[in-house]
């Protein structure tokens, strides 16, 4: 399974979800992080790590080609053991890694793809920000599931109705995640149509944990595992697990089902327009005219 975790907007932590979702997956998958972010990883500077192994030599090492497990020759362990595949801090190194590294229509699906096609394996690539010209967008077409992060601030949930038709056609399988304060996800789910999977707890100790900062937590089972935060990663990670079953392989994905029938919706985001959401069942905002009243959205308690 390959799941990518990304924004559309600002920097609202993929770096940390990820990290916190491959160490709560559960049992007895093998999960693997992979710093995708075209920005430049975090995880070696986080964690003391070595420049090498990491993105840029499997980068080399695919274009050599290899066996299956290439991309375990590349990793190395936070200190809880979970095994990780670091991005360079420089962002053209980075970039240019990830361009190594796309998938290749013509001679296969790429090295993050294979390693996600073997049993028992999940990789979850910490994409970044994503927008039309990113590298890491190979990426996120050949995933399984898209894990969309967004803050819940009216400026930030803006853009989403403008954008969202676009990760729908990146992934028949978006989820969205609000982050921190803002707009209650009821408030969310009536603006777009369909309820986001969840909001990140605003937990600093189990997040000094997954960014390799002091804290009164310790890394292992004992941090992530009773940590806010690594209870909600892993609720997500198992949903996103009972979805491994059903999912279409990646090569061979129908077209996405026509959106659902329109459900009312009450625009309480200022500021967003009427349209459709993603086209993988996102219902489209009613239209102004049709009888439904505006009304302003209040703070999440």
């Amino acid at each position: 399974m390959l799941v990518s975790v990304l924004s559309l907007k600002g920097s609202p932590g993929a770096t940390t979800l990820a990290v916190a979702l491959a160490a709560r997956w559960p049992a007895p998958a093998r999960a693997l992080v992979v710093e995708a972010d075209p920005s430049g990883g975090d995880l070696g500077l986080r964690f003391s790590l070595s420049s090498t192994p990491g993105l840029v030599s499997l980068a080399a090492a695919a274009r050599r080609g290899g066996e299956t497990d290439l991309v375990w020759r590349h990793t190395q362990q936070l200190p809880g053991g979970l095994p990780v595949i670091a991005a360079p801090p420089d962002a053209e190194q980075a970039r240019a890694a990830l361009s190594a590294l796309a998938p290749d229509p013509t001679s296969g699906p790429g090295v993050l793809r294979e390693a996600a096609d073997q049993p028992g394996v999940v990789v979850i690539a910490d994409c970044g920000r994503v927008d039309i010209g990113s590298p890491a967008l190979a990426i996120v077409r050949s995933s399984d599931v898209v894990v969309l992060l967004s803050r819940a601030h009216a400026d930030d949930l803006a853009h989403l109705p403008r954008r969202l038709p676009a990760v729908g056609r990146w992934s028949p399988n978006p989820v969205l995640l609000l982050v921190g304060e803002g707009y209650s996800t009821a408030e969310v789910a009536r603006e777009l149509g369909a309820a986001p999977l969840g909001r990140v707890p605003d937990d600093p100790n189990g997040a000094a944990v997954l960014c390799g900062r002091p804290n009164k937590l310790r890394w292992g089972r004992s941090g992530p595992e009773h940590s806010a935060l690594g209870r909600f990663a892993h609720k997500v990670a198992t949903e996103l697990a009972t979805r491994e079953g059903p999912l279409v392989p990646v090569r061979s994905r129908p077209q996405p089902a026509p959106p659902l029938t329109p459900a009312p919706a009450l625009r309480s985001v200022p500021g967003v327009p009427a349209g459709s959401a993603w086209p993988d069942g996102l219902c489209p905002t009613p239209d102004p005219g049709s009888g439904h009243h505006e009304r302003q959205g209040g703070q999440a308690s």
